[in-house]
Protein backbone atom coordinates (compact mmCIF):
# COMPACT_ATOMS: atom_id res chain seq x y z
CA UNK A 1 0.00 0.00 0.00
CA UNK A 2 1.64 3.59 -1.02
CA UNK A 3 2.01 6.32 1.45
CA UNK A 4 0.35 9.76 0.25
CA UNK A 5 3.16 12.37 -0.71
CA UNK A 6 4.05 14.96 -2.76
CA UNK A 7 3.98 13.91 -6.48
CA UNK A 8 7.33 12.91 -8.38
CA UNK A 9 7.46 15.26 -11.11
CA UNK A 10 6.97 17.82 -8.27
CA UNK A 11 10.47 16.96 -7.01
CA UNK A 12 12.00 16.90 -10.61
CA UNK A 13 11.40 20.62 -11.18
CA UNK A 14 12.37 21.80 -7.88
CA UNK A 15 15.46 20.07 -8.23
CA UNK A 16 15.65 21.88 -12.00
CA UNK A 17 15.22 25.45 -10.66
CA UNK A 18 17.87 25.01 -7.72
CA UNK A 19 20.13 23.82 -10.57
CA UNK A 20 19.75 26.72 -12.94
CA UNK A 21 20.11 29.09 -9.48
CA UNK A 22 23.00 27.94 -8.70
CA UNK A 23 24.38 27.65 -12.28
CA UNK A 24 23.61 31.43 -12.62
CA UNK A 25 25.34 32.81 -9.44
CA UNK A 26 28.26 31.02 -10.83
CA UNK A 27 28.03 32.79 -14.21
CA UNK A 28 27.54 36.26 -11.97
CA UNK A 29 30.85 35.71 -9.99
CA UNK A 30 32.79 34.79 -12.89
CA UNK A 31 31.83 37.82 -14.95
CA UNK A 32 31.74 40.08 -11.80
CA UNK A 33 35.59 38.36 -11.29
CA UNK A 34 36.32 39.59 -14.57
CA UNK A 35 35.22 42.96 -14.55
CA UNK A 36 37.55 43.33 -11.29
CA UNK A 37 40.68 41.92 -13.56
CA UNK A 38 39.80 44.20 -16.41
CA UNK A 39 39.61 47.18 -13.86
CA UNK A 40 42.07 46.18 -11.81
CA UNK A 41 45.09 45.37 -13.67
CA UNK A 42 45.88 48.58 -15.38
CA UNK A 43 45.91 50.30 -11.87
CA UNK A 44 47.96 47.32 -10.57
CA UNK A 45 50.31 47.99 -13.79
CA UNK A 46 53.68 50.30 -12.59
CA UNK A 47 54.23 51.27 -15.55
CA UNK A 48 50.37 53.08 -15.13
CA UNK A 49 51.82 55.44 -12.36
CA UNK A 50 55.09 56.37 -14.82
CA UNK A 51 52.65 57.69 -18.16
CA UNK A 52 50.74 60.17 -15.52
CA UNK A 53 54.30 60.94 -13.88
CA UNK A 54 55.63 63.12 -17.12
CA UNK A 55 51.94 64.78 -17.72
CA UNK A 56 52.37 65.97 -13.78
CA UNK A 57 56.01 67.20 -14.38
CA UNK A 58 55.20 68.70 -17.79
CA UNK A 59 52.50 70.74 -16.64
CA UNK A 60 54.59 71.74 -13.75
CA UNK A 61 57.28 73.09 -16.18
CA UNK A 62 54.89 74.98 -18.64
CA UNK A 63 53.70 77.09 -16.29
CA UNK A 64 56.81 78.91 -14.95
CA UNK A 65 58.06 79.25 -18.57
CA UNK A 66 54.51 80.78 -19.37
CA UNK A 67 54.46 83.32 -16.57
CA UNK A 68 58.38 84.28 -17.98
CA UNK A 69 57.09 84.77 -21.00
CA UNK A 70 54.31 87.06 -20.56
CA UNK A 71 56.82 88.84 -17.48
CA UNK A 72 59.10 89.40 -20.32
CA UNK A 73 56.41 91.23 -22.74
CA UNK A 74 55.28 93.28 -19.61
CA UNK A 75 58.79 94.59 -18.46
CA UNK A 76 59.41 97.73 -20.40
CA UNK A 77 62.04 98.09 -22.36
CA UNK A 78 64.66 101.17 -21.35
CA UNK A 79 65.21 102.16 -24.98
CA UNK A 80 61.43 101.91 -25.80
CA UNK A 81 60.34 103.89 -22.50
CA UNK A 82 63.19 106.53 -23.53
CA UNK A 83 61.27 106.79 -27.21
CA UNK A 84 58.56 107.07 -26.03
CA UNK A 85 59.06 109.77 -23.41
CA UNK A 86 60.97 111.93 -25.70
CA UNK A 87 58.32 111.10 -28.82
CA UNK A 88 61.78 110.35 -30.92
CA UNK A 89 60.97 108.08 -34.13
CA UNK A 90 65.03 107.00 -34.67
CA UNK A 91 66.68 104.52 -32.48
CA UNK A 92 69.56 106.18 -29.46
CA UNK A 93 73.11 105.54 -31.46
CA UNK A 94 75.49 103.41 -30.22
CA UNK A 95 79.04 104.24 -29.63
CA UNK A 96 79.98 102.53 -33.04
CA UNK A 97 77.25 104.36 -34.34
CA UNK A 98 78.14 107.62 -33.58
CA UNK A 99 81.78 107.18 -34.59
CA UNK A 100 80.62 106.54 -38.19
CA UNK A 101 77.93 109.01 -38.16
CA UNK A 102 81.09 111.05 -37.59
CA UNK A 103 83.50 109.86 -39.86
CA UNK A 104 80.89 110.71 -42.54
CA UNK A 105 80.61 114.18 -41.86
CA UNK A 106 83.72 114.70 -42.21
CA UNK A 107 84.82 117.51 -45.23
CA UNK A 108 85.14 115.77 -48.49
CA UNK A 109 88.06 117.30 -50.54
CA UNK A 110 86.47 119.30 -53.33
CA UNK A 111 87.45 118.56 -57.14
CA UNK A 112 87.38 119.64 -60.42
CA UNK A 113 88.70 117.32 -63.75
CA UNK A 114 90.54 114.99 -60.79
CA UNK A 115 92.45 117.88 -59.45
CA UNK A 116 91.94 118.76 -55.72
CA UNK A 117 90.56 122.33 -55.06
CA UNK A 118 90.78 124.72 -51.82
CA UNK A 119 88.13 127.40 -51.25
CA UNK A 120 89.74 131.32 -52.09
CA UNK A 121 86.86 133.49 -51.29
CA UNK A 122 82.64 133.32 -50.65
CA UNK A 123 80.95 136.44 -52.59
CA UNK A 124 77.48 137.63 -52.31
CA UNK A 125 75.94 137.45 -56.05
CA UNK A 126 72.98 138.02 -57.55
CA UNK A 127 72.12 134.66 -59.38
CA UNK A 128 70.35 134.42 -62.76
CA UNK A 129 69.78 132.17 -64.91
CA UNK A 130 69.88 131.92 -68.82
CA UNK A 131 69.88 128.88 -72.23
CA UNK A 132 71.76 129.03 -75.11
CA UNK A 133 69.08 129.55 -77.52
CA UNK A 134 67.79 132.83 -79.20
CA UNK A 135 65.66 133.82 -76.55
CA UNK A 136 68.51 134.51 -74.12
CA UNK A 137 71.55 134.78 -76.35
CA UNK A 138 69.81 136.23 -79.55
CA UNK A 139 71.77 136.36 -82.51
CA UNK A 140 74.88 135.15 -81.15
CA UNK A 141 72.98 131.42 -80.40
CA UNK A 142 75.64 129.74 -82.22
CA UNK A 143 76.56 127.08 -79.44
CA UNK A 144 79.42 129.11 -78.66
CA UNK A 145 79.99 130.79 -75.68
CA UNK A 146 82.21 133.98 -75.70
CA UNK A 147 85.20 131.62 -74.42
CA UNK A 148 85.23 130.15 -77.53
CA UNK A 149 84.57 126.87 -75.81
CA UNK A 150 80.90 124.83 -76.89
CA UNK A 151 77.84 125.58 -74.80
CA UNK A 152 77.96 121.57 -73.74
CA UNK A 153 81.47 121.81 -72.01
CA UNK A 154 80.86 120.15 -68.34
CA UNK A 155 77.81 118.57 -69.35
CA UNK A 156 76.58 122.31 -70.02
CA UNK A 157 77.00 123.20 -66.44
CA UNK A 158 78.57 126.69 -66.69
CA UNK A 159 78.74 130.16 -65.86
CA UNK A 160 78.83 133.82 -67.14
CA UNK A 161 80.08 136.07 -65.42
CA UNK A 162 82.23 139.57 -65.19
CA UNK A 163 85.61 138.59 -66.19
CA UNK A 164 87.16 141.79 -64.74
CA UNK A 165 86.18 140.24 -61.48
CA UNK A 166 85.97 136.28 -62.48
CA UNK A 167 88.19 135.97 -65.59
CA UNK A 168 87.48 132.93 -67.62
CA UNK A 169 88.35 129.58 -66.09
CA UNK A 170 87.71 130.78 -62.45
CA UNK A 171 85.79 128.08 -60.62
CA UNK A 172 82.52 128.36 -58.40
CA UNK A 173 80.02 126.98 -56.92
CA UNK A 174 76.77 127.93 -57.11
CA UNK A 175 74.15 126.35 -54.10
CA UNK A 176 71.36 124.74 -55.91
CA UNK A 177 72.92 124.60 -59.37
CA UNK A 178 75.08 121.46 -60.37
CA UNK A 179 74.86 119.80 -57.08
CA UNK A 180 77.00 122.06 -55.64
CA UNK A 181 79.61 121.20 -57.34
CA UNK A 182 82.20 123.06 -59.17
CA UNK A 183 81.07 124.94 -62.74
CA UNK A 184 84.09 126.79 -64.55
CA UNK A 185 83.22 130.83 -65.97
CA UNK A 186 83.13 130.59 -69.89
CA UNK A 187 80.85 133.33 -71.11
CA UNK A 188 79.70 136.84 -70.59
CA UNK A 189 76.65 138.61 -71.00
CA UNK A 190 75.57 142.14 -71.44
CA UNK A 191 73.89 142.39 -68.24
CA UNK A 192 76.04 140.56 -66.70
CA UNK A 193 78.13 143.39 -64.79
CA UNK A 194 79.77 142.94 -61.27
CA UNK A 195 78.20 140.78 -58.29
CA UNK A 196 76.02 139.32 -61.30
CA UNK A 197 76.47 135.48 -62.39
CA UNK A 198 74.50 133.88 -64.90
CA UNK A 199 74.14 129.98 -64.59
CA UNK A 200 73.40 128.21 -67.84
CA UNK A 201 70.46 125.98 -68.44
CA UNK A 202 69.22 123.75 -71.52
CA UNK A 203 66.19 125.08 -72.30
CA UNK A 204 64.35 128.77 -71.81
CA UNK A 205 61.89 127.53 -69.92
CA UNK A 206 63.97 125.63 -67.65
CA UNK A 207 66.26 128.70 -66.67
CA UNK A 208 63.08 130.83 -66.13
CA UNK A 209 62.20 128.69 -63.27
CA UNK A 210 65.42 129.42 -61.73
CA UNK A 211 64.29 133.02 -60.97
CA UNK A 212 66.44 135.74 -59.42
CA UNK A 213 68.48 134.44 -56.60
CA UNK A 214 70.75 136.22 -53.84
CA UNK A 215 73.25 133.78 -53.20
CA UNK A 216 77.05 132.88 -51.31
CA UNK A 217 79.30 132.34 -54.15
CA UNK A 218 82.34 130.47 -53.48
CA UNK A 219 85.78 130.79 -55.44
CA UNK A 220 88.12 127.78 -56.08
CA UNK A 221 91.59 127.44 -56.70
CA UNK A 222 93.74 124.39 -57.76
CA UNK A 223 95.44 122.68 -54.57
CA UNK A 224 98.47 120.90 -56.54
Amino acid sequence: MQMPGRPQCYKSSRRSLRGMLTMGLCYCLILGAIGLVIVWSPLSRPDAANSQAPLLMQLEQVKPQVHLDMAKHVTPNPLVHVHVATDHNELIPTQQQTSVSQSNTSTVPMTYNGRPLRALKTIKMKVTAYSPDERSCGKWADGITASGYSVWTNAGKLVAADTHLLPYGTLLTVPGYNGSKPVPVLDIGGKIKGNRLDVLYPTHAIARRWGVQELAVTVWEYAD
